[in-house]
């Protein structure tokens, strides 16, 4: 969990920067805090992906951090800070967002601003504990709280496993904000395996080696993901989990 305040998104540490409207204060103009919090995804489940497990994984951190957002902002609330939960995706579809690949608010900027990690080639928040293996979701509150410092170490080690193995091709190279995501061919990927009961895809962030989770998987080493380099034990668990659930 970090907290920023609501004031730090309109000093960009960074450029480019987001519109205004996207601004915790201009769609709650009462914020004054803003309270991240984030749930890990389990590695040995996304190793599998695509698949009917990692796919319910993802439904589930969704769900779970709707809920704990929620409960946080009514406690709040009941002490007397008029608070807001924010819904975890914040868009209808992969359909929706095939035409507008953009939600009202981003939770990986507000995880940035509360010093929970810092952005990777891949354009995730990487963190010390999980790397890119970590799902946000925020509240807006009325109270003043102590804000944690912004993360000044850069994190991503460029190793561009991310970038090579994106099977949409929708990673540039370059270091975030320069290097942006195709949006719309990641989208569209993913709309492919939705139609299968398997979205969504998560490669960028399965191959990523930071992350302190991969030493406690014992999953140090991270070309295990190459071709010719998975070990045979492996291979055979993810083919098993591939070939059930899904179209």
């Amino acid at each position: 969990m970090g907290v920023a305040n609501a004031s730090r998104w309109e000093k960009p540490p960074f450029s480019p920067w987001m519109h205004e409207s996207f601004y915790p204060r201009s769609i709650y103009p009462d914020a004054r805090s803003v309270i991240v919090i984030g749930l890990p995804v389990h590695l040995p489940v996304l190793e599998t992906t695509p698949s009917i497990y990692y796919h319910e994984l993802y439904q589930t951190l969704n769900r779970l951090l709707d809920e704990h957002t929620y409960q946080m902002a009514e406690w709040l609330n009941q002490e007397g800070y008029p608070s807001l939960f924010v819904p975890r995706d914040g868009y209808g579809s992969l359909e929706v967002l095939l035409n507008k690949p953009v939600a009202f608010f981003s939770h990986r900027h507000a995880a940035y601003l509360a010093g929970l990690g810092t952005f990777g080639v891949n354009n995730m928040i990487l963190t010390p504990g999980y790397g890119p293996r970590i799902r946000f979701g925020s509240v807006f509150t009325a109270a003043e709280l102590p804000p944690d410092p912004i993360m000044e170490e850069d994190l991503c080690i460029h190793c561009m496993r991310c970038v090579e193995m994106c099977p949409s091709r929708a990673l540039s190279g370059e270091g975030y904000p320069e290097g942006i995501t195709d949006k719309k061919a990641c989208a569209e990927y993913s709309a492919g395996l939705f139609r299968r009961s398997i979205s969504p895809c998560g490669i960028c962030i399965k191959v990523c080696p930071v992350g302190a989770d991969r030493a406690a998987f014992h999953r140090e080493d991270a070309d295990i993901y190459q071709k010719g380099h998975t070990p045979a034990g492996f291979a055979s668990a993810w083919d098993h989990v591939r070939a059930y659930g899904g179209k």
